[in-house]
């Protein structure tokens, strides 16, 4: 073990705020390694180092917090969030734990009685969280509510149970149910067509509808098409669902987040809101997606001049909150994007807008006019590294850092193309390793040595930081995935794609702050930097593989200052 003290002497004789001792802390600094004790003075560390050096700055007013041997890392940027989404859960009436078709309009019945005659009642999915599957805790297969049932107890409401977003139970189809009163605001009869082929609305022997919809795709749109006239989330609900999702991010010791994927207008809004309100424990860095059906399809050019002053370079905002960088994506569902797009500012679930998704001659003229006008752009599957080689031919990109998420499968020449390029690339194991493991075992050869190859890209020089997708929520998830490469049944995903625990939390703490630009600032815990770190329940370096991914921070330091955490997640 390692032990070394760096201290940078109090200004004007001032001493810490605030001091942790007697812990194992995992600096992440390569010179520092791991150390006993760290002060804080403000918003930055001021010391680390062993005991007797660092409680030596020790004033009058210095608060002090004995670890008992506990761990400490900096605090984990998760650099594919969507963070709001784990919030707006808990903005919807919960079906969680109705196990037959009476347990649900017992559960609505209660929202009825709580609501005036007339208003809508939107309730979450049916299935039990998190990932909305049926059996215990869910409801049995096949049992579904029809209108007829909803009518029984909301005969004067109308009610909407909202389907999943698939990617929490990763397979289709999508169930959502509607009241008579529902269908009827929404003008929905036996004369309704289904606007998409991926939509069945069903009937009954008479060719009624009964109020159930079946959708075949993981991105919902009957609550955007024929369910439209159903509330939407508010900009309330917005808010206050990242208030909750801060907390439950914390919780499992994350302090910022990078949103890759790109967020709506409504979903920038709220967190400005919440930013103005002081109320953050979590910093952000948001890429913008936009809705190019309704920005319009004019020239790339104009946009993105107009655009770059608050998008370009490092963005514009602050340590807590940072807008930067573009969102795109090669459009391979035109038509449902359409219908998605048509709800407009309203995004559902997705918080990105699906009208971001562009043809590739479109796209291709935006990401060359964005490499000229220095916006960095983010964007999800390999496809697009064709579109980035042409960009970087007009301009260099490497120097802003361009992204490509939900990586699963990578080829050695598209490792090599990554690291020519510069790009960042942020890792999706929760569904890659974890959840579609064997089927894409099955797909690439029983070695799956292209599959999320962090070994590869690691010895390549290419930057990764770890994405949990809110599938679920928390790192460690993945720092398991990628150490152990076991999928859910057991089984070695690309084995020898392993890494040790050490560059596993390298990736989930210094990975991230690169993402962010913010490399020399957080990511490490070491004096200047800023105090943002998690004590935890168990050491990521040396507890059992069995318990790493279930590992919960007991306390949180962001900016400086302690975090009030919420109860910890039940069985986890």
């Amino acid at each position: 073990m390692m032990q070394a003290t760096a201290t940078r002497q109090p200004a004007s004789g001032l001493a810490p705020t605030l001091v942790l001792h007697g812990g194992c802390i995992h600096t992440g600094d390569d010179r520092l390694g791991r150390v006993q004790a760290l002060a804080i003075r403000g918003e930055e560390i001021l010391a680390v180092g062993s005991d007797a050096e660092v409680l030596r700055h020790l004033g009058p007013d210095t608060r002090q917090i004995d670890l008992a041997g506990r761990s400490v890392i900096a605090g984990m940027t998760d650099g594919h969030a969507h963070l709001d989404r784990e919030g707006l859960r808990r903005q919807l009436p919960s079906l969680a734990g109705a196990e037959t078709v009476d347990d649900v309009l017992d559960l609505i019945a209660d929202e009825v009685r709580q609501r005036p005659a007339g208003a809508w009642i939107v309730t979450q999915p049916l299935g039990r969280p998190p990932e909305y599957q049926p059996g215990p805790g869910g409801l049995s297969s096949g049992q579904i509510p029809n209108r007829h049932d909803l009518d029984r107890v909301s005969p004067r409401h109308p009610v909407y149970i909202r389907p999943i977003w698939g990617y929490w139970r990763n397979a289709a189809p999508l169930v959502s149910v509607a009241n008579s009163l529902a269908l009827a605001r929404a003008g929905i009869g036996p004369q309704t067509r289904s606007p998409s082929p991926d939509i069945t609305i069903q009937t009954d022997a008479d060719g009624v509808p009964t109020g159930v919809f079946f959708e075949n795709t993981l991105v919902p749109l009957v609550e955007h098409s024929l369910m439209r006239c159903a509330p939407g989330f508010t900009s309330s609900q917005r808010e206050a669902g990242l208030r909750h999702a801060m907390g439950q991010y914390n919780r499992v010791g994350t302090t910022a987040v990078f949103e890759g994927h790109g967020v709506a207008c409504e979903v920038v809004e709220a967190y400005k809101a919440v930013h103005a309100s002081a109320d953050s424990s979590v910093r952000a860095v948001l890429t913008f997606s936009p809705n190019w059906q309704v920005q319009g399809h004019g020239d790339a050019a104009q946009w993105l001049r107009e655009w770059s002053a608050w998008l370009g370079g490092r963005g514009s905002g602050d340590n807590w909150l940072r807008l930067q960088g573009l969102y795109t994506e090669l459009d391979t569902d035109p038509a449902n994007n359409r219908l998605r797009a048509a709800n407009h500012p309203c995004t559902g679930w997705a918080g990105f807008q699906a009208g971001s998704a562009l043809p590739q001659s479109a796209l291709d003229a935006l990401v060359i006019e964005a490499a000229r006008q220095g916006i960095r752009l983010a964007g999800i599957w390999p496809d697009l590294l064709p579109l980035f080689e042409r960009a970087n031919r007009v301009h260099p990109i490497a120097p802003m850092r361009w992204v490509l998420g939900h990586q699963s499968v990578l080829t050695r020449a598209q490792i090599d193309c990554i690291k020519d390029l510069g790009v960042v690339i942020t890792t999706h194991t929760n569904r890659h390793i974890f959840k579609d493991g064997d089927r894409l075992l099955q797909r690439q050869g029983m070695d799956g040595k292209d599959i999320v190859p962090l070994r590869s890209l690691r010895e390549a020089g290419v930057e990764v930081s770890f994405g949990s997708d809110n599938l679920p929520p928390s790192l460690f998830g993945p720092m398991a995935h990628a150490t152990t490469r076991r999928s859910r049944s057991g089984q070695l995903v690309g084995a020898e794609q392993a890494i040790t625990r050490e560059q596993a939390l390298h990736i989930a703490t210094r990975g991230g702050a690169y993402l962010c630009f913010a490399e020399h600032q957080r990511g490490t815990l070491a004096p200047g930097m800023l105090a943002d770190l998690a004590v935890l329940s168990a050491d990521p370096l040396t507890c059992p593989d069995d318990q790493l991914a279930h590992i919960q921070a007991e306390l949180i330091v962001v900016n400086g200052r302690l975090v009030s955490l919420p109860l910890p997640t039940p069985g986890a």
